[in-house]
């Protein structure tokens, strides 16, 4: 049964499963405006998603055909995946921001084989295990899943509002989880929000009530910036904090009050983290043994294939936010390249 969920003010929210994943659902939002429905990311791209959507949208008294516009938080198949079906069947404008848009475009752009080569190169200097890396080698010349997403027609500039006749709806630029991450501040209060806060914050993954998101790099092979993602995902998580938005919206779970509060724990457990990374690197090691050792929601030798490569790379947005901390450093000479705590 299609799950809809009215948020009051105009705004409901349809959840949009995501085959055979964990989280369950996205929750799309639906918020009304002067020219008819505009949503906050679409759901994964599968056919039982789009139906559920399509249920769901009628459920709230409109129709997929209906849809004036779609503002995508992140670039992430589960929120990102359905813009295309959606634009085909209305006409809708679909908005990204554009860091989110180039790695879309790069993503479009690159031929399968070079994607795996890229792959395989970085596990390689992540220091992964000949095994592991030897699927990318083999992998066949047929484009991935989630590698031909659809491209956005306009861009979402931070602080400005978006066009939703009759609503105020303000980007705010919150990079971490991907480089073009975006919250969306409500600047409106109605009668049954909680008071004390400013307006209602679509959060996508930034902030969520219960899971920590993930950090990943999102870098162009033929752009050598070191980037630090992480420090880019904490200065978000403080920008929001000071928004003190009454009613936090996000993409997966559910709506929570106290930004705040929220933030601050965030905040606390990646201080707690790098702290207990540093004493892992006691000793040097690679971005892989690094991963390896870290704490993960399940044993390493219980994590899936894909999931390993994604650990990898939390891991290594981890050590550089320790690198330009000046508490760790890489081993001179070492190759596949070391860390270890600095000092």
């Amino acid at each position: 049964m299609t799950q809809v969920h009215d948020h009051r003010g105009g705004v409901r929210s349809v959840e949009v499963p995501i085959p055979d994943n964990p989280l369950g659902h996205t929750l799309v939002y639906v918020v009304d405006t002067d020219r008819g429905p505009v949503l906050i990311d679409t759901g994964w791209d599968d056919p039982a998603s789009w139906d559920t959507l399509v249920a769901g949208l009628t459920a709230c008294g409109t129709s997929v055909a209906e849809v004036y516009g779609v503002v995508v938080t992140h670039h992430h198949p589960d929120h990102h995946g359905l813009v295309g079906r959606v634009r085909d069947a209305s006409g809708a404008w679909i908005a990204l921001h554009a860091a989110d848009a180039a790695i879309v475009r790069r993503t479009r752009e690159t031929r399968p084989e070079s994607w795996f080569a890229y792959m395989a190169a970085k596990l390689t200097a992540a220091g992964a295990p000949e095994e592991h890396i030897a699927p990318l080698r083999a992998a066949p010349r047929r484009v991935p899943a989630g590698l031909s997403p659809a491209l956005p027609d306009r861009e979402i500039v931070p602080g400005e509002l978006l066009d939703l006749p009759g609503r105020r709806l303000r980007a705010i630029w919150t990079p971490g989880h991907t480089p073009g991450h975006v919250c969306l501040h409500l600047e409106e209060q109605h009668p049954q929000q909680p008071a004390g806060g400013h307006g209602r914050l679509f959060s996508g993954d930034h902030l969520l009530p219960e899971i920590t998101p993930h950090i990943g790099l999102y870098e162009d092979p033929d752009d050598a910036t070191v980037t630090d993602p992480l420090g880019d995902y904490l200065d978000s998580l403080e920008r929001v904090g000071r928004l003190r938005p009454a009613e936090v919206l996000p993409a997966h779970q559910h709506p929570f009050t106290d930004a705040p509060s929220r933030v601050r724990e965030l905040l606390a457990h990646h201080e707690e983290r790098l702290t207990g990374l540093l004493t892992l690197l006691a000793t040097p090691l690679t971005t892989w043994q690094l991963a390896e050792r870290m704490e993960w929601n399940r044993p390493w030798e219980q994590i899936p294939y894909g999931s390993r490569n994604i650990a990898v790379s939390e891991a290594e947005a981890h050590l550089r936010r320790l690198v330009k901390l000046g508490r760790a450093e890489a081993v001179a000479g070492s190759d596949p390249v070391t860390y270890v705590a600095a000092g």
